[in-house]
């Protein structure tokens, strides 16, 4: 019998149970991906993943892609290129990622877009209601739901049509290598560890996400967040970091995450930063306005929790939480009675426990077309009768540093070197949100996902 410590081991001295092409760990949207990629290039694909069904992180976002110079875009009369989202990458994080890692992604997202859409029939649509923080221009792709939840099952749906294996309930614990050479996996029932079994490779993924829910490696990597409401997936334990660690992988950015300042409490329930970026507005439980609220949803998380109590009020009104209901996150929201609707800010303020006479006067004294004294540029519309109100948390959605990879998704030595066939993406690799929370642009997740799922997925092992 075996414990769930990931580990590194030789391979097995009686040989492997079963033998496949390409192995991948993890069925969020980075393995499904890569196992479409790969299965289209002949190769043989086996799927593993922990839970009873695919879901990961993604089933936890609003399945939202960014790319640049898609046709939905032009379409759209939308101006795009790689090179302005690159730039927009970079600047978000102060050019702390690897320019050649921004480059393939920014360079790559539109032809994963139509590579879904043309090969899988994805019904992507372009978010064209609202702007997202640090985006030059409207770039996220996603299907109609706007839910991680029908992305990853469109993922799944495309497998099982094309007769991927996607192996559930295992998980995987220890990796076999022989020098820089992984040679296979073993892996167990999530629900009875003594059924072993070893499976060998030619390719390995790792797709298996971040540490976010490991909560001493929280602790440890990213402490500002560690009291921050986990709203991400329990299974991302930091597998691929130890995995590395044991391997000699080189790691980067481990202190780098995605927070979100923008989780309905105590429901939790994602309320979509559209409430924000269309013109609304985070109160204290002072009744006061705390920060410049468009810098982003991930350092809103710090902001949020540094405030009384650890909440803030979102504040917005029935134009805006019309742009917000394409979303059904907010939708649920609704239906649960975490958002509150008044005629009357002065009603408003007391229902959500706030100073009446604090509320209205911070509402009534926003620019109406101009700068705040917090930097914040309002060019939207004045909030109008009916109000809407929901209290919300700071929350850790995902983790964002990794193992380093080259282009092509490959894992990279300490030495130097890299894995030949040893590749991550995801969580488990370090992405492009610089070295903390304030540098991760709208949709690096899931962009990192679906782009270094298809670079691993394509690579072939010589």
């Amino acid at each position: 019998m075996i414990t769930l410590v990931p580990s590194i081991a030789p391979s097995p001295s009686t040989g492997f149970d079963i033998q496949t092409g390409t192995l991948i760990i993890g069925a969020g949207a980075c393995g499904l991906v890569a196992a479409l990629a790969a299965h289209e290039c002949g190769q043989e694909v086996l799927v593993i993943e922990a839970d009873t069904l695919p879901a990961g992180s993604t089933a936890l976002s609003a399945g939202l892609i960014p790319a640049a110079g898609t046709s939905l875009q032009i379409n759209a009369g939308i101006q795009d290129s790689a090179e302005l989202f690159a730039t927009d990458i970079q600047s978000k994080a102060k050019h702390e990622n690897s320019i050649d890692l921004v480059e393939k992604l920014a360079g790559e997202s539109a032809a994963v877009i139509e590579w879904l859409m043309g090969k899988y029939d994805f019904p992507f649509t372009l978010v064209n209601e609202f702007d997202y923080p640090g985006h030059s221009v409207r770039r996220m792709h996603g299907l109609p739901s706007r839910s991680g939840r029908e992305l990853v099952d469109a993922l799944r749906a495309a497998c099982e049509r094309v007769g991927i294996d996607i192996l559930c309930d295992r998980r995987a614990v220890i990796l076999h290598t022989q020098e820089l050479v992984v040679t296979g996996a073993s892996i167990c029932n999530s629900h009875d560890l003594s059924e072993i079994e070893a499976i060998g490779c030619e390719k390995l993924i790792l797709a298996c996400n971040g540490f976010g829910g490991n909560r001493d490696m929280v602790s440890s990597l990213t402490p500002e967040i560690e009291h921050g409401l986990w709203f991400g997936h329990s299974g991302n334990q930091g597998e691929a970091i130890k995995w590395g660690e044991g391997l000699g992988a080189a790691l980067k950015h481990l202190g780098a995450y995605q927070g979100h300042g923008n989780v309905a409490s105590p429901h939790g329930i994602l309320i979509t930063w559209a409430v924000i970026t269309a013109g609304g507005v985070q109160l204290n439980k002072n009744g006061v306005r705390f920060w410049d609220e468009s810098q982003g949803y991930s350092e809103a998380a710090r902001q949020v929790l540094s405030q009384p109590e650890g909440v803030a009020v979102a504040i917005f009104d029935a134009r805006i939480a019309a742009i917000a209901r394409q979303f059904e996150d907010f939708k649920q929201a609704e239906y649960m009675g975490a958002i509150v609707v008044s005629d009357s800010l002065d009603e408003l303020a007391r229902h959500m426990g706030l100073p009446p006479d604090e509320v209205i006067s911070t509402l009534v004294n926003l620019p109406s077309n101009g700068v705040d004294e917090f930097g914040r540029n309002f060019s939207e519309p004045s909030l109008q009768a009916p109000y809407y109100a929901v209290k919300v948390t700071g929350a850790l959605f995902h983790t964002q540093g990794g193992l380093m990879i080259d282009s092509t998704a490959r894992v990279r030595h300490t030495n130097g070197a890299v894995f030949p066939n040893l590749f991550a993406g995801g969580g488990a690799a370090c992405g492009v949100s610089g070295s903390g929370d304030s540098g991760y642009l709208s949709g690096n997740g899931l962009l990192s996902a679906v782009v270094l799922g298809y670079a691993a997925g394509i690579a072939a092992v010589k």
